[in-house]
């Protein structure tokens, strides 16, 4: 099995520290920093899951680096604030090779909207390999028809459905996650088990790695959101962005 993903990356940098008093100028936390995590985020973190998995993975995204930092109380788990570094324009993705793209068992496309991918590159992806799933924060149009699945979470739902006209063509691509709720998926809702939540950052990717990594195995996408959910609830019970193992 390999697998190719593309998509828009960041780095996460998870900053853990002490919070037991107030600043005396104002009422703001003072935050005492003791240790703190990076790796990937967003297509870098899909890559990172499907790697965990023992697949074999390559990833085509930017190069200009963005930075999330995030301020975590270390008892609580609270996040203080997050600090994004300014975003300089990504380049959008050079020549996308067909031939390229055929030696892949699947195309995973994780689009966080930053620019390395417009809906023409997308659409052009989809028309070019006979499987490829879809995470966007685009509003989705007709350039995502070819997409063989598409996972999206409640608020992205929201936020594109009033906007399709035609929604036929959606009902057998579209996976939408609900969190603690699990997903739904052509009508059905595929539960997860209830566990302690810690961190949910990061969790959609790993959800993505683990249904197509379980598709690619089996052809069968109720099972590979049955297992999907178990990715993803392997990683929301651990501090910060985590992979599946």
């Amino acid at each position: 099995m390999k697998i190719l993903v593309i998509g828009d990356s960041c780095k996460d940098v998870f900053v853990y520290g002490d919070c037991s008093r107030l600043a005396p100028a104002a009422p703001v936390p003072v935050f005492v920093e003791k240790y703190r995590k990076s790796n990937k985020g967003m297509a870098g973190n899909v890559y990172e899951n499907v790697l965990s998995l023992g697949v074999k993975c390559d990833i085509v995204s930017n190069k200009v680096d963005i930075i999330k930092i995030r301020y975590v109380e270390k008892k609580t788990n609270h996040m203080i604030v997050r600090i994004d570094s300014d975003e300089e324009k990504i380049d959008r993705i050079k020549d996308i090779n067909i031939e390229a793209l055929q030696q892949y068992d699947a195309v995973i496309i994780s689009d966080y909207n930053k620019g390395f991918l417009l809906e023409e590159d997308i659409q052009f992806i989809a028309d070019n390999h006979e499987l490829v799933f879809l995470d966007t924060k685009k509003l989705l149009g007709d350039w995502a028809r070819n997409i063989n699945f598409i996972k999206i979470n409640e608020q992205e739902y929201e936020r594109t459905i009033h906007l399709l006209a035609d929604k036929e063509w959606l009902d057998k691509k579209l996976i939408v996650t609900m969190g603690a709720s699990g997903c739904i998926y052509n009508g059905n809702i595929y539960r997860v088990l209830q566990v302690e939540i810690k961190d949910l950052t990061g969790a959609g990717d790993s959800f993505l790695a683990g249904l197509v990594y379980n598709y690619v195995k089996n052809k069968n996408i109720g099972d590979s959101i049955r297992f999907a959910n178990e990715c993803a609830t392997i990683v929301v019970q651990q501090k910060g962005v985590n992979t599946i193992r």
